[in-house]
């Protein structure tokens, strides 16, 4: 009897290592599985900004996209990001920066879209335009947006543009973004989204506490709003993407978990 009881014993103990090591493994897998990351710039500026997020992310093995959008409205935008979840070949985080924000709302219901990260980014609900939060806050004085020009293009003030929209980079950086700026169409900040798939899918939101084109109140209020895990970055302008990539990243990765 003691024989059998020991075997029994031994066939026990057996059994729960393999149970115990298969659940750590498929722990290990469910937390790496999403491995795709797009990244979606926002009004004024390029994908180009994203390069030290982008190195920090593939040196940890993640496969990450650049759209370059148009900025010529929200259906061309939503078009170029659309096609870059097409060609993932699994879930992808989709993150998207300032306008940006608006911009991977519209094709956040994408099969493809796992989870969302708002960097300082706008976050309609169904129906909203970016121009519903706009006015629920008001405007910093170093916020540099100028009205549309006669073509309905909208540049950001290059004399604004150092303490307005990149403060906690170098003089010399931010005056050269201001040269290369990218307008935006005008019309874009008043189409409503059409999808808003941050209600059944989790979002994650950046507040850098020193932005002054977006009043961090604004976002605060959206985030609240959808749930999403706010990560704030103290004394961070709204070139936090370029300013803080490691804290960037570090909400990337929490999103691909």
């Amino acid at each position: 009897m003691k024989t059998i009881s020991k075997k029994l014993s031994l066939l026990f103990s057996a059994v729960i290592a393999v149970l115990f090591s298969t659940t750590i493994a498929t722990a290990q897998t469910t937390a790496a599985k999403i491995k795709n990351v797009v990244l979606v710039h926002g009004a004024f500026v390029d994908g180009s900004g994203w390069k030290e997020v982008y190195d920090i992310l593939t040196k940890k093995g993640y496969r990450v996209t650049i759209a370059q959008i148009p900025l010529t409205s929200l259906q061309d935008d939503a078009a170029v990001v659309k096609k870059a979840l097409d060609r993932q070949d699994g879930a992808t985080v989709l993150v998207g920066h300032s306008w940006g924000g608006t911009v991977i709302t519209e094709v956040s219901a994408h099969a493809k879209v796992a989870s969302l990260v708002y960097v300082t980014a706008f976050q309609p609900d169904n129906g909203e335009a970016t121009t519903k939060w706009l006015g629920t806050a008001p405007a910093l004085p170093e916020n540099g947006i100028l009205p549309p020009d006669k073509d309905g293009l909208v540049y950001y003030d290059r004399e604004k543009f150092h303490k307005g929209f990149a403060a906690d980079l170098p003089h010399e950086q931010a005056i050269f973004m201001a040269d290369a700026q990218k307008p935006i169409a005008a019309a874009s900040f008043g189409t409503p989204v059409t999808a808003a798939a941050w209600h059944n899918k989790p979002s994650f939101g950046i507040v850098p506490t020193a932005d002054k084109s977006i009043n961090p109140i604004i976002l605060r209020n959206m985030y609240q709003r959808s749930g999403a895990a706010v990560t704030e970055i103290k004394g961070a302008s709204h070139a936090v993407f370029i300013s803080h990539p490691k804290e960037v990243a570090d909400v990337i990765i929490a999103a691909s978990r």
